[in-house]
């Protein structure tokens, strides 16, 4: 197990100390820019930001509950072509678990890449974060986070987004960098560990104190995921009740438009070309009278339960959980609620878990001829 170090929060609070540990990896030689959360200086919002001048990381704020975006793609677009630098990202869980699926997928190169990841204590949807920031004023970071960790009263009226309630990964998978949170208590300092040799080799250029292991730390994992198990499994059952027939699924789905805002948010759908916008569903007019009047009425826009069908076929091998589909629905489908479902059970059936490791190949991606042998009708 690798050494933990310390970030003193004393006298400050823990974003500032953040901060302050970000700029110090910014300044080191190989480090050309940092990708991290920061306060835009127009409104409230908080958007993942390519930094390079180190006084612009005062405005970073990982510990933010909002997430606009999942930052993967941007992970992915910065390291399509060789850098001659490091980047540092600092990225959420369910984010470093699809930079690590489109790394499978040739879409990402981690070479130049430093991966830094929180604890995370979740985040509010995009309108909730909006009213929760517009309540807190400057403080609402620090307030979500004493909230988070101290098990102090939250914000009135508002919760963790859907996703983050029924996430089992508030730990990162894969980072190079780990900051502690879970389990720090009252302590003045908050934990930091390298996971990799990459990360060993970072933090050691560093000025940073040796610290032990929280004691709480696993404990408090623990009834966390406890928690969250039990309502990802209630959502479960109530999401499988809601799409178990052709009937009930085309209910759930009523409300889409084929905006495909779903298909863009998602991190892990990296196709340039969607068949569904191209002239394969461009039908003639001529096409949806004869359906009109075949059927008496016809639901218009058309092929909005195939669509979905569709993505859930392609991706639900590679989905993460970040809940982003349902965030960008602008009729408030939950999606994630159905990506989630059905993607545990895929997942399961292939013994594969999205964003686990880099190691483990993709499903469909190989052949295993004792795979799934009563549906092939190979016996032994």
């Amino acid at each position: 197990m690798s050494p933990w170090f310390k970030i003193d929060t004393k006298g400050m609070d823990p974003v500032f100390a953040i901060q302050q540990f970000l700029e110090s990896v910014l300044n080191l030689d190989q480090i050309g820019a940092v990708l991290a959360p920061l306060h835009l200086p127009m409104g409230h919002g908080v958007m993942p930001t390519l930094v390079t001048d180190v006084k612009q990381l005062q405005h970073a704020d990982p510990l933010s509950p909002a997430f606009p975006l999942n930052s993967a793609k941007l992970v992915a677009k910065l390291t399509r072509k060789r850098m001659d630098y490091h980047l540092a990202a600092v990225l959420r869980p369910c984010e470093i678990r699809a930079v690590i699926e489109l790394v499978k997928l040739n879409q990402a190169n981690l070479d130049s890449v430093l991966m830094i990841g929180c604890d995370c204590l979740g985040a509010y949807t995009n309108a909730d974060y909006k009213i929760y920031r517009e309540n807190q004023g400057d403080d609402a970071s620090l307030q979500f986070y004493r909230n988070r960790i101290f098990g102090k009263t939250a914000a009135k009226g508002i919760d963790l987004s859907p996703a983050c309630q029924v996430c089992e990964h508030p730990v990162p998978i894969g980072a190079d960098i780990l900051i502690g949170l879970f389990g720090v208590g009252e302590q003045d300092h908050l934990f930091v560990e390298a996971k990799t040799p990459k990360g060993e080799e970072f933090l050691s250029r560093l000025d940073l104190a040796g610290v032990e292991k929280p004691d709480q730390r696993e404990q408090v994992i623990e009834a966390l995921l406890t928690d969250r198990k039990t309502k990802r499994d209630d959502m479960f059952a109530v999401t499988g009740q809601a799409v178990n027939s052709i009937e009930k699924l085309s209910q759930y789905l009523s409300a889409c438009v084929n905006c495909y805002n779903c298909r863009v948010a998602c991190p892990v759908c990296y196709c340039r070309e969607c068949v569904f916008t191209t002239d394969v569903f461009d039908h003639e007019s001529s096409q949806y009278l004869k359906w009109a009047e075949r059927k008496g009425v016809l639901k218009m826009p058309t092929d909005t339960v195939f669509y979905h069908i569709t993505r859930l076929a392609h991706m639900s091998t590679g989905c993460v959980g970040c809940g982003q589909c349902s965030n960008a629905c602008p009729n408030d489908i939950e999606l994630m609620e159905l990506f989630r479902t059905i993607s545990y059970k895929t997942q399961k059936a292939f013994e594969y878990e999205a964003g686990r490791s880099l190691e483990e190949a993709p499903p469909f991606s190989i052949f295993r001829e004792d795979e799934f042998p009563e549906v092939i009708g190979v016996t032994n």
